[in-house]
């Protein structure tokens, strides 16, 4: 657990470093306990551990110290529905979650949907995958860091 005055205490020590050494235009993958993240992360992305966790509450953390990038069409993207699910008309209440933190960030843009094997192949070339807790199918997110401006630089 981290006890520092302004940082949330649900983010590890290992994921603070690693969102302070990502730059802007870098993808960190939150994955859900389905998500193949070891084999993943053997291509190259840092593996970050944060078991059982949600990544609803995760996100709203990270969120307070990392700015999503401004420049894209979208910051943020999901895992799209397989054409089975799609079909049988599958839900995935918390892409609303995810929405709703994102508008609190300062985004409005939706969410990008990315197939499954390229959202695969993306999270490969990401800066570091997080393994989360969160159990909803689907529950995958990427997002993209933004800039800070010198303004807010301490």
């Amino acid at each position: 657990m981290v006890v520092l005055k302004g940082i949330p205490s649900i983010l590890s020590p290992e994921l603070l470093f690693t969102l302070a050494k990502m730059g802007h235009g870098d993808e960190l993958v939150l994955a859900d306990t389905n998500f193949p993240t070891s084999s993943t992360c053997r291509c190259g992305p840092d593996e970050i551990r944060a078991d059982g966790v949600g990544i609803p509450e995760l996100l709203e953390a990270i969120l307070k110290l990392f700015p999503l990038d401004s420049f894209v069409d979208s910051p943020a993207a999901v895992m799209e529905l397989v054409e089975s699910d799609r079909q049988r008309g599958l839900s995935v209440p918390v892409w609303e979650k995810y929405r709703h933190l994102l508008k609190n960030a300062g985004s409005d843009k939706p969410l990008e949907r990315v197939e499954r094997f390229a959202f695969y192949e993306r999270a490969k070339k990401s800066f570091a995958v997080v393994a989360t807790g969160e159990t909803s199918l689907y529950g995958n997110l990427i997002i993209k860091k933004g800039v800070i401006p010198p303004e807010d630089l301490c």
